[in-house]
């Protein structure tokens, strides 16, 4: 019987442009490129040269920390290109694929005769180990430390998020061998929202070590932090692994079922800006001119973002598919705007928390929102906003100040061990001071992080 947990803080913003569960067939360009701020924390160390060929599984680089920690090639295909910026930081590893793919081969594996080390060791071989994470810090995690527990979040709930119950059929036996590999390592969480077809399924298996429990309740019920907050929080000095992309967990069972590393994922096209939102199948590192291009109309100004209108990243349709994106959202840029009286009009298509306009009376009427921030930067208002959408055991809006601040000892008595950026993104949404509140976790995280090193 799974577990309900019902959160009764968290915000539902209804946007125009939802996919539709119908898949577009693509036909890749032959360019991918693999990028290491994709995984944070991770400071990368390439392992190739230009020119060198690379089988499907083989590493384009390697942590520097940590060497044993291997980020592996979605493709075959020739090195074209390793791309840096400033300070010779490396951007991405660009890879030309081959007409006939080409993959390493690791073996298949019967996930019942391993051991937890023996998982790690063929998640590390095989260079998909670095696609998980941890807490504290919300960085890529490393093999040094035996978490106290694994947490999968199934449950995706932000604005125009991608269905994974659409994404995992046909394939819930690679999600349950990933589960049971994730299992052997550490006690492992699963979070399902109500609706879930996955629940039903899960709650027949016996995995044994793996607990499942349903998060019924407002985004973002689906973040992996606020799972790990009402299920086992993190005290200083414990660690546990996160998974707040599941995709990641049919990369681990694809890789025990077949021997090989496949990193396709269902990506959702979608926004008030796309033409026909829809799914298509996808690598990690895929250039998304091939899913974009004629998708929108090209006279209008908009914003390509990879991943969720929340916590993704600007791009452009020469970028390539974020290892951890599950939706391309476009969405108009908002810079060519031209409205009557601003602020000051009464309107009925914008869409207000504080009942700034009338919208709130249209019940669940859905929005067609732009990148606007609408306002600036100000001082920050001590008003509640942030813990009417954070249902979190902490005090955000002290915790947030505390960062400002830098008081370490303050941060840790505030909670910060438990926290992620995207746990306020919808913070930073609502909050009236215009502030940019997951960066300002994010660099409390490094600084905290640099400090206890």
């Amino acid at each position: 019987m799974s577990n309900v947990i019902k959160l009764r803080k968290g915000l539902d913003i209804r946007l125009q442009g939802q996919a539709e569960e119908t898949k577009l067939q693509l036909k890749s360009n032959g360019h991918y490129a693999l990028v290491p701020d994709d995984f944070e924390g991770v400071t990368p160390k390439v392992v190739v040269h230009e020119g060198d060929h690379v089988l499907a599984g083989d590493a384009l680089f390697v942590n520097k920390a940590c060497p044993e920690v291997k980020f592996a090639s979605p493709v075959s295909g020739t090195v074209s290109a390793v791309v840096r910026g400033d300070r010779r930081k490396v951007l991405c590893v660009k890879v030309e694929a081959d007409k006939e793919q080409q993959y390493a081969e690791f073996g298949k594996k019967d996930v019942a005769k391993f051991d937890g080390k023996a998982v790690i060791d063929a998640l590390l071989e095989a260079g998909i180990f670095g696609y998980i994470n941890q807490l504290p810090y919300a960085v890529s995690t490393t093999p040094t430390v035996q978490p106290k527990a694994i947490f999968v979040s199934a449950l995706r709930d932000k604005p125009l998020a991608a269905s994974f119950d659409f994404e995992v059929k046909g394939q819930e036996q690679d999600f349950v061998t990933g589960l049971q590999a994730l299992s052997k390592i550490a006690k492992t969480y699963v979070g399902v929202g109500p609706q879930s077809t996955l629940n039903s399924q899960l709650s027949t298996l016996n995995f044994g070590n793996v607990d499942v429990n349903i998060f019924d309740g407002k985004c973002p019920a689906g973040n992996v932090g606020v799972q790990v907050n009402h299920l086992d929080p993190v005290n200083k000095g414990e660690v546990v692994w996160t998974i707040g992309d599941p995709t990641v967990v049919l990369f681990i069972g694809r890789l025990f079922n077949t021997g090989k590393v496949n990193l396709t994922r269902t990506v959702a096209l979608c926004g008030s800006e796309v033409k026909k939102p829809c799914y298509a199948d996808m690598l990690v590192g895929e250039e998304l001119s091939t899913l974009v291009s004629n998708s929108y109309d090209a006279d209008h100004h908009v914003r390509i973002i990879n991943g969720n209108v929340l916590t993704g990243r600007p791009t452009t349709k020469d970028g390539f598919l974020g290892a951890h994106a599950s939706e391309i959202t476009i969405i108009p840029e908002g810079d060519d705007a031209d409205e009557l009286l601003g602020w000051a009009m009464p309107r009925l298509k914008q869409f207000s928390t504080s009942h700034s306009y009338f919208s709130w009376l249209c019940g669940s009427k859905k929005y067609a929102l732009d990148a606007r921030v609408k306002g600036g930067e100000r001082h920050m208002i001590m008003s509640g906003e942030y813990d009417r959408v954070l249902p979190m055991d902490i005090y955000g809006e002290y915790l947030i100040k505390a960062i400002i601040a830098g008081d370490i000892d303050r941060m840790e008595q505030l909670g910060i061990y438990e926290v992620s950026p995207e746990d306020f993104a919808l913070a930073e949404f609502v909050d009236s001071s215009k502030l940019e509140l997951q960066r300002i976790v994010r660099e409390g995280l490094n600084n905290l992080r640099k400090e206890n090193e």
